[in-house]
């Protein structure tokens, strides 16, 4: 799929905010300084639209993108920032289980986990929240370009071994390097599949 537009549509702070115009959301979501607004700004080939700063946790609202005036790409808060005060984190923690457990216009939910890491049971907890609630995901592993190949297949086994201890069947994955535009490709043609089943093509 081919982007022709994108440009920022709205924020919000809660999912009754949200316009109900019957366009399909994705959503991105990941812990705090995953590196989601760089991937944002690389799949939509604009390196503004998203925000991205030195200073994680900077993302507090639902920010919606409509992409190709036929779907939206949301920018969901990161979860998982230390230091952040304890009412900020609350109000994170209700802003994304708000949204990604109620929303009935979200169709998929690509969560960002940093391919530099071992299995963080951050990560683990939420996408087993994810399960419970039927919730359709997939893994996009980001920065896959900061160390060897090698070193970044063994973090990704690890982490899909982890995973498998507890399900029958892995989610979608996706490799990602923002800076060299790695899994572009592969997720903008995963979200024009999904229009296109939606479509009933």
């Amino acid at each position: 799929m081919k982007i022709t537009s994108a440009a920022f549509a709205f924020s919000s702070s809660k999912i009754s905010q949200i316009p109900d115009d019957g366009l399909p959301e994705f959503a991105f979501i990941g812990r705090s300084n995953v590196g989601k607004s760089s991937l944002i700004n690389m799949l939509t080939d604009n390196g503004s639209l998203a925000k991205v700063s030195a200073t994680p946790g900077k993302t507090r609202l639902i920010n919606h993108f409509l992409i190709n005036r036929e779907w939206y790409l949301v920018d969901l808060p990161g979860y998982g920032y230390a230091k952040a005060s304890k009412d900020v984190r609350g109000e994170f923690g209700r802003i994304i289980t708000d949204y990604v457990l109620h929303s009935r216009k979200m169709h998929f939910l690509f969560v960002l986990v940093d391919s530099r890491h071992a299995p963080m049971k951050i990560d683990l907890d939420f996408m087993s929240m994810l399960g419970r609630g039927g919730i359709p995901f997939g893994i996009v592993f980001t920065k896959c370009d900061k160390l060897p190949a090698a070193k970044i297949n063994t973090n990704i086994r690890y982490y899909l071994d982890a995973l498998l201890e507890y399900w029958e069947e892995l989610p979608p994955v996706f490799r990602t390097s923002s800076e060299k535009k790695q899994g572009r490709d592969e997720i903008l043609d995963f979200v024009g599949e999904c229009l296109g089943a939606m479509r009933g093509e």
